[in-house]
């Protein structure tokens, strides 16, 4: 069973230290939830595992199933099974939805699907994500919604069967249906075991998910790891219990203070328990 492992990893981005020394290990079949206040490298973890250039590795290694991810391009770290739903998808003018699934799908194999084969499993995964069939002859992203976007991210995933999917706050934007899509979309990636690495801020997708594991990612390093008990005292009490209990002083702001930052403070999560 594969495992990305990640040692004393340092990023920058414009000369600014944003990781400063994050150690992880996450394996196929499991499922991580990061988790951490605004502003403290969770988004630049993932990536700088993806290999977004605008992020600096100054230090450490990344590895997966034996390889350098550190050496392979993005294209390559895609290939070797690796996979990023993106916290803000780009549109891409000009660009053929179906055209790019179709040349992405085929970059991961030896051999190109038939047109046939290739049509079967877009109206597949288009029913699955709850998508109109016919958005697939729109441009990529241009023109979506939020939560249409996310949806996409989700269907490239399911396209591509990822031995490892890093997802960034996919869960944001969407509603209750929309979420729930996605939850049971997450849930077929578990069974068939994928392994993924979780951003949200959002408790119900973590309730419908159900990692095995949580990491908090807190100025730039892990600070506690655990077991999904982390994600209900985080839920309940924020992040302050960290401060007081392991002496760790926040060296940035974030958008509220901590012991009232909650992944479960969100209208998604209020609609659901209102039944809305």
């Amino acid at each position: 069973m594969a495992e990305l492992t990640i040692k004393n990893l340092h990023v920058s981005v414009d000369d600014t230290p944003i990781l400063k020394g994050v150690n992880l290990t996450i394996k196929e079949g499991e499922t991580l939830a990061l988790l951490g206040p605004n502003g403290h490298g969770k988004s630049t973890l993932l990536a700088a595992i993806m290999g977004n250039p605008h992020y600096q590795v100054t230090e450490g290694e990344i590895h997966f199933d034996g390889q350098d991810i550190l050496a392979m391009t993005p294209d390559a770290r895609s290939r070797a099974g690796l996979f990023l739903a993106m916290q803000y998808p780009s549109e891409v003018p000009g660009l053929n939805s179906a055209d790019f699934y179709k040349a992405a799908m085929n970059a991961h194999r030896s051999k190109p699907m038939s047109l046939f084969e290739y049509y079967r499993a877009l109206e597949k995964a288009y029913q699955n994500m709850g998508i109109p069939f016919e958005m697939s002859k729109r441009n990529l992203n241009e023109g979506f919604s939020g939560g249409e976007k996310k949806r996409n991210e989700v269907l490239q995933m399911e396209l591509l069967s990822p031995r490892i999917a890093m997802l960034d706050e996919i869960d944001s934007g969407l509603d209750v249906d929309a979420l729930n899509v996605v939850a049971k979309a997450l849930q077929e990636q578990q069974a068939r075991g994928a392994g993924l690495l979780m951003i949200s801020h959002y408790a119900r997708l973590l309730e419908m998910v159900k990692p095995s594991r949580a990491a908090i990612l807190i100025n730039g390093k892990i600070a506690v790891e655990g077991g999904p008990e982390l994600i209900e005292r985080v839920d309940k009490q924020g992040y302050e219990w960290i401060k007081t209990e392991l002496g760790i002083e926040v060296e940035k702001e974030v958008n509220a203070p901590m012991n009232t930052v909650s992944i479960g403070a969100c209208a998604t999560r209020v609609g659901t328990n209102d039944g809305k």
